[in-house]
């Protein structure tokens, strides 16, 4: 236990070199030996090779020998804290060298598996026993030893493998360990998912951890005074109680408790010192900080003693004590960090001490600011610091623990000057708070703002009145906010205010309106009289405008949504509103703008061309005034903002009003001459048009784009004539072969590429064709949504691979001008509008995704790839590369364990059954689920080795999947076989593929579809021990309440489905020249969605709470009654 890390390796090292019985491999490594006296990297490098030639022997006795020395390296310390820090810090490491050469050992295996089968027994002997010798090792034991020197993943990994292998393990204590894993992650999801599978009551334990992951520290402290009254010897209860008072920022209360327990218990001081240390320094108590250093200067290893010895320093103005003390507390950062970032992926794990350096590195900086301040050091030095510091803080975790460590320690180090540096840390305490509030440390928000309110700051009435309302007190909190505004802002006149240029008066006042309308607390000439005063004060607020216009089209669709007359007056507040906001800023862009479009195009629709009363005349005066509005917009916003409702903008290119019409062309000519790549791409499938109209419009715009923009003529001309030959390639019948030739197959595409004169047009991708918004505030009006650089195709490959599936699409190579190669697939006999439309929808799920706080930490998207239909019956996808699908990835599985039933077998087995429910049960559950175990959880460890890849694979994983179940809830999309979802062999994330089967089409099938999602056997397996508990359930409720919560926008996207029928869909309304279609069944589809994203379960019944969906959703999913009445093909039993 004595010998240090730097002998061990030596000694362990050249011992196994000695092991080897392979002269060859002995005369390699031996002369290595004499360099690891002066060069234990070298050992570190070799240690993993020499081991594994040394397992290549097939002596029992030597693999014994190495695997207990493994065994006493995992098990040396039961706990660090019983030992000096520099014992500790020998432990990990060499806990690290064991565990490298353990993952190497694992790679070496897989390789030599992924070669073709070696005839030579011998070879084949070698890897399996060092396949023996890794499985062998107890992996309950390796997690222990993992965990100890905090390596997380690897635990975690470690314990499952342990529960796999021995089934029916998963007992209480197995269960508090891997939750102890999960808060260490911090991932209070996976707490939650593995606090759910317990049966009996939780212990106090268990509850405490739930109350810490989820920053209840409140609760967690309550627990460990009824601890502590249980059993009053124990100092571990006390130690967790001065810790949770320490996150409320009880730091008097600390340093009191404390205090009153040193006579009582004074053998535990040494244990307890250390929160009054920390306390002391961050109350700025210097001389009681000197007092409880001087009582134990011998405590080494704790971080916040560390910093309170620095600190001390630099207060007593020991300039050259405090940078000799910082250069050594660096360098013991170094050894924890070097030793977990010798695995890869391990940035997550060694975060910790990147925190560390980073304070203290602006420990230095602000030290020295204030050892100059006396001297040449103006106002300018300190204001560049502060700014330095606000974006070192953006660049940090967004985590309460991280940030605020952070946030205390600039407190503390200002607070050396605080005369001069009163408002910034009034500012940090603000900051302090805000964080607090918004991850859900209530108790700590309300200390911190107690200290911000001694610095008189005018946020301060913000925060205070959210944190009440958080709280629960909604009514109280308007009332705060109500009062703090009269008090602040007494008599300011609307002059002075518009020069002062109040932003935070402008905050205050539009919160109000908010809670006034969200509580129905005020009338609405009140609520609108609220939300006015807030564009006065402040004309630009992007905020303000668009509330107003917000609460102007509820106002409308409740009040007076039958009387056009009077819709006519609000739809001209509402568009003018949202066009300001849109003026100001990006911040609402996905509501304003499809909502704005939509409103005018549908009031547009109701009023003939040639009015005969009235009351009709009263419209046309009220549409003209709308058209001029929106023509000033058209001028005034940037192309930028309606490029993102392109479709919805071509969708209703059949327009009935011509005048409407004429603003809306105009608009698709101003993107065509801005973006006239993107946009050609996007309107090739209405250029092919089978509906006269459509096709007709489309091709009028696009001669009048080749008349007023004769610099693209030639540019549209290529392009129709190049998506005409992708459509010959697309229906070009061909078997399915990888030796296709391009030029024997659609020779016309070679020429024309080939043509000295071809255009330079751009490769439909995904990045190329999606805008990408304005970083920061403002509208930045030269902005380009686009990349700088786009590649354009240069020629195509002349190899074509046709696929073996039914509709038989190509895979052809595109080489661009970059360089690269670009794979895309030509599919015909299948409307793509449908899956292009998808993907706008999944793209704004994904912004919508990224706006919310909960879901942004979770990291929920859904991936997406460039769909772009050629006409009504086919089109080109981007390859998704990297990417497997379920079935296969399953087939090759059981393949290797002998599980094979045939297509026919299968088939016959269902026959049997002939659709009575209780037979096909039967054969669910007593043949199918039997012979096919869950398994899916092997393929991330075999694609993921490296433990921090796989646990992040497996996260992206879990909430890839929960998204895009919620999301195909809510579309009613079907047909989820496993050759329809792929998973990324890079990033563990699900991909779904064919949407044709959308709208609940397939309940509709011969066997109809009775699940909202797939849900089977495997899906769950692979999430881990906790299933579709935790991380699943609730990155599902999360996006479920997003949807449900952005439902306007989203349904503007799936609404362009109303005026751009499928073909599959059949007739439509009977229409004349230049009329718009409509699709009765596209309007009752959209509406059984709007009642999904309501909670309505099966559009009748109450709306369910988003945990009640989600919960009732999963139930389905999972149900075997329901499983076994799915059709076979599905394979419900995978």
């Amino acid at each position: 236990k004595k010998v240090t890390f730097q002998d061990w390796i030596r000694k362990f090292t050249t011992l196994l070199i000695h092991k080897l019985d392979n002269t060859f491999h002995k005369e390699l490594f031996l002369p290595c030996s004499l360099v690891f006296k002066h060069d234990i990297q070298l050992a570190l490098f070799v240690l993993p090779h020499i081991l594994t030639c040394v397992l290549c022997n097939d002596s029992q006795d030597v693999h014994s020998e190495i695997s207990q020395e493994i065994m006493t390296v995992m098990t040396q310390f039961s706990s660090t804290k019983d030992v000096s820090i520099n014992l500790a810090e020998s432990a990990y490491m060499c806990s690290q060298a064991i565990f490298s050469a353990l993952d190497h050992l694992t790679a070496w295996i897989d390789y030599k598996l992924s070669l073709k089968k070696s005839k030579n027994p011998d070879t084949q002997c070698k890897i399996e026993g060092v396949q023996a010798f890794v499985k062998s090792l107890p992996k309950d034991v390796l997690s222990l030893g993992a965990f100890r020197c905090q390596a997380y993943t690897r635990s975690l990994m470690y314990i499952e493998s342990f529960l796999n292998e021995n089934r029916g393990s998963l007992d209480s204590n197995i269960l508090e360990f891997i939750q102890k894993l999960y808060f260490n992650l911090c991932e209070p999801d996976g707490v939650a998912g593995v606090a759910a599978l317990r049966t009996s009551q939780s212990s106090l334990s268990d509850q405490i951890l739930q109350y810490q992951s989820k920053g209840d520290h409140r609760n967690a402290a309550a627990c460990y005074e009824r601890a502590i009254e249980l059993d009053s010897d124990e100092v571990s209860h006390r130690e967790g109680l001065l810790r949770c008072m320490m996150k409320q920022g009880e730091l008097t209360s600390v340093l009191s408790h404390v205090n009153g327990l040193q006579t009582e218990k004074p053998q535990w001081m040494q244990k307890l010192n250390v929160f009054r240390i920390e306390a002391s320094w961050k109350l700025g108590q210097w001389d009681d900080l000197e007092k409880f250093l001087k009582m134990d200067p011998n405590t080494v290893g704790n971080w916040n003693v560390t910093l309170g010895k620095l600190l001390i320093t630099a207060k007593q103005t020991d300039y050259e004590g405090f940078i000799s003390q910082l250069k050594r507390v660096r360098n013991e950062q170094m050894g924890p960090l070097s030793a977990t970032s010798s695995e890869r992926h391990s940035y997550h794990s060694c975060y910790e001490y990147v925190v560390r350096l980073h304070m203290l590195q602006e420990l230095e900086e602000g030290v020295m600011l204030l050892k100059n301040l006396t001297s040449s050091v103006g106002d300018s030095d300190a204001n560049s610091l502060i700014s330095s510091w606000q974006g070192r803080l953006k660049a940090t975790q967004k985590s309460f623990k991280v940030q605020e460590d952070i946030l205390s320690l600039r407190r503390v180090v200002l607070g050396f000057a605080e005369s001069k540096f009163e408002r910034e840390i009034g500012m940090y305490w603000l900051k302090s708070a805000k964080i607090a509030r918004r991850t859900g440390h209530m108790q700590t928000a309300h200390s911190f703002l107690l200290n911000a309110s001694d610095f008189f700051l005018p946020d301060l009435c913000l925060e205070k009145a959210k944190w009440m309302k958080n709280q629960g007190n909604s009514h109280e909190a308007l009332l705060t906010l109500q009062q703090s505004v009269c008090k602040q802002w007494p008599d300011v006149s609307l002059h002075e205010e518009k020069l002062t240029g109040s932003s935070t008066h402008s905050k205050a006042l539009l919160l109000i309106g908010q809670w006034m309308e969200d509580t129905a607390h005020c009338d609405t000439q009140t609520v609108l009289k609220q939300y006015k005063s807030v564009v006065s004060i402040l004309p630009e607020s992007e905020d303000g405008h668009f509330h107003l216009g917000k609460y102007y089209d509820h106002l409308m669709s409740v009040l007076v949504s039958d009387r056009p007359t009077k819709t006519s007056e609000f739809l001209h507040f509402i568009i003018r509103h949202y066009g300001s906001a849109l003026e100001f800023g990006n911040k609402y862009i996905f509501q304003c703008m499809p909502r704005m479009l939509a409103l005018w195009l549908d009031f547009g629709s109701k009023v003939p061309d040639n009015v005969r009363k009235s009351q009709e005349r009263t419209t046309k005066v009220a549409l003209t005034a709308l058209n001029d509005l929106m023509s000033k917009l058209k001028d005034k916003l940037p192309p930028y903002q309606f490029f993102i409702a392109f479709s919805q903008l071509i969708s209703r290119i059949c327009h009935p009003n011509s005048e409407v019409f004429s603003r809306l062309e105009a608009i698709i000519l101003k993107l065509v001459a801005n973006y006239p790549q993107q946009s050609l791409w996007m309107m090739v499938a209405v250029n092919k048009s089978t509906h006269p109209d459509r096709q007709n419009r489309c091709r009028q715009i696009l001669e009048k784009a080749k008349h007023d923009l004769p610099h693209i003529e030639k540019l549209i001309a290529d392009i129709v004539k190049l998506c005409d030959r992708l459509v010959d390639l697309c229906n070009k019948q061909v078997e399915p072969s990888k030796q296709n030739s391009m030029d024997k197959i659609c020779r016309g595409l070679i020429r024309l590429t080939a043509s000295s004169d071809f255009s330079s047009i751009m490769v439909p991708l995904q990045s190329s064709l999606t805008v990408t918004l304005p970083a920061g505030h403002g509208v930045h009006p030269d902005h380009d949504p686009f990349p700088a650089f786009q590649p354009t195709i240069w020629k195509f490959d002349d190899k074509v691979e046709v696929l073996p599936s039914l509709q038989r699409p190509k895979k052809v190579v595109v080489y661009a001008n970059d360089g690269k190669q670009y794979i895309l697939m030509c599919k015909p006999k299948d409307d793509l509008r449908k899956d292009s439309r998808l993907m706008e929808f999944n793209s704004v799920v994904n912004k919508c995704l990224r706006k919310d706080p909960d879901c942004r930490s979770r990291h929920l998207y859904i991936r997406t790839y460039a769909v772009v239909p050629l006409n009504e019956e086919c089109g080109v996808l981007e390859w998704v590369s990297n990417t497997h699908g379920l079935r296969n990835i399953l087939q090759r599985l059981y393949q290797e364990r002998g599980v094979h039933l045939s297509g026919r077998k299968l088939k016959e087995m269902a026959d049997a059954a002939k659709s009575d429910p209780l037979k096909l049960r039967e054969l669910f559950v007593s043949r199918l689920l039997p012979l096919h175990p869950p398994i899916f959880g092997e393929w991330f460890l075999r694609s993921f080795p490296d433990p921090s890849a796989w646990y992040f694979s497996r996260l992206a994983y879990a909430r890839t999947v929960a998204v895009m179940s919620m999301v195909g809830y809510v579309l009613g999309l079907g047909d989820r076989h496993g050759e329809n979802i792929l998973f990324d062999s890079t990033s563990g994330d699900c991909v779904h593929v064919d949407f044709n089967c959308l709208f609940n089409r397939g309940e509709t099938f011969d066997v109809p579809e009775v699940v909202p999602f797939r849900l089977t056997q495997n899906m769950v397996h692979a999430m881990g021990v906790a299933g579709y508990e935790g991380i699943f359930r609730r990155s599902c409720e999360a996006t479920m309440k997003v949807m449900r919560q952005q439902c306007e926008p989203l349904l503007c996207v799936l609404k362009t489905f109303i005026h751009d029928p499928l073909v599959e869909w059949g007739k439509v309304k009977g229409r004349t020249a230049s009329s718009e279609a409509t699709n009765e069944k596209a309007i009752k589809i959209v509406k059984d969605m709007e009642d999904r994203l309501q909670g309505k379960y099966k559009s009748r019944g109450l709306p369910l709470s988003v945990e009640g969906q989600v919960h009732t959703l999963i139930k389905d999913a999972t149900d075997i009654d329901n499983l076994s009445r799915m059709y076979i093909g599905w394979a419900p039993y995978l």
